[in-house]
């Protein structure tokens, strides 16, 4: 009797929200932290929470998860905080737990699908800024850049230099739609950018997030394009979508979520660091290495996993952060960001 009980009973399927989270990303319009809101959502939706209390604990766990599945969780982080800071501040007239739990799905799943055309307000906005035969500076790969400058395309007539952005060389994918949309491109080492920023007219980057200070976290190379646009007294416009908008107050690149003991470490061993250039064939002898011109030296994936993925941009650096909430100044990003979470 008890084996029949037993197997009458249905098994419980448990919830994955890294898999859940995952499975959102894969649409490729869905940025990290709107992945986060809706995984967090789903999360709700299986939850057997009975109180308020205990559904935020488990969207604190669910949040952690997938911060910890990650090694850069600074714009997933932004999403996570926003959604569980909206969780805590709604006013509601449920009439059962149930019907508010399905009410925070229902309003997290509509926040989403709207969060889906702040891209094209913030290229309609960045559009104003944007004149005719401008040349313009953009680095790595940003959706929203790619919107407003494939926006500033029907209108007007531009021009765009882009960052090689190593190690992952998205500027690449940056410069093959551009070109593929009629837009002159030209790729620029990121080693070239002082070189470079006396021919354009300003810099558009994208953002991870935008924190507390009205500083900018971003590909990793972001900050040094800033330093050398202000020397040259070039503006330095940043855009972000408001739910990149993110409560961490970093005073400077070792205070990022990403930073670790590992990165820019020096090697245990004198040898331990040494770049292993990629050979095909017979391996060559060290004469024969420096004389072929076309022998090139690449970075071991040791040596690029001890750099930053991302780095921290100081506000006194960025002219503009364009926005879906409007162009705000630095200053103007900080007061916003307070007034969010201030309920």
């Amino acid at each position: 009797m008890e084996t029949n009980t037993s197997a009458s009973v249905s098994p419980v399927v448990s919830f994955d929200i890294c898999e859940t989270y995952a499975s959102f990303l894969k649409n490729e319009e869905l940025s990290a932290p709107l992945a986060a809101i809706l995984a967090l959502s789903k999360l709700i939706e299986t939850s057997d929470a009975g109180t308020m209390l205990e559904l935020v604990q488990a969207l604190n766990d669910g949040a952690g998860a997938l911060k910890a599945s990650t090694s850069n969780p600074i714009s997933l982080n932004a999403g996570c905080e926003l959604f569980i800071a909206f969780v805590t501040l709604l006013p509601h007239d449920s009439a059962s737990f149930s019907d508010l739990k399905l009410e925070l799905v229902r309003q997290g799943q509509k926040y989403a699908a709207e969060a889906l055309t702040y891209r094209d307000k913030i290229a309609n906005l960045a559009l104003g800024f944007i004149k005719d035969d401008s040349v313009i500076l953009t680095h790595s790969y940003s959706r929203v850049v790619m919107k407003t400058l494939l926006r500033a395309h029907e209108r007007k007539r531009i021009s765009v230099y882009v960052t090689e952005a190593r190690p992952r060389g998205l500027g690449l994918r940056t410069y093959e739609e551009l070109t593929a949309a009629g837009i002159p491109c030209t790729v620029v080492l990121d080693s070239a950018v002082s070189y470079v920023m006396d021919k354009v007219d300003f810099v558009l980057v994208g953002s991870e997030a935008v924190v507390e200070s009205g500083g900018l976290i971003n590909a990793v190379g972001s900050n040094q394009i800033a330093i050398i646009a202000q020397a040259a007294n070039i503006p330095f416009y940043a855009l972000a979508e408001s739910y990149k908008f993110h409560r961490l107050f970093p005073l400077s690149q070792y205070d990022l979520p990403t930073h670790t003991s590992n990165i820019l470490s020096f090697p245990l061993s004198p040898g331990g660091n040494v770049a292993s250039p990629q050979t095909t064939g017979a391996t060559k002898s060290v004469h024969e290495k420096s004389s072929n011109a076309d022998y090139i030296r690449r970075m071991t994936p040791e040596q690029i996993a001890c750099n930053p993925g991302v780095d921290y941009t100081r506000p006194d650096l960025i002219t503009l952060v364009f926005s879906d909430v409007g162009s705000l100044t630095p200053e103007g990003v900080s007061q916003y960001v307070v007034g969010m979470f201030a309920g």
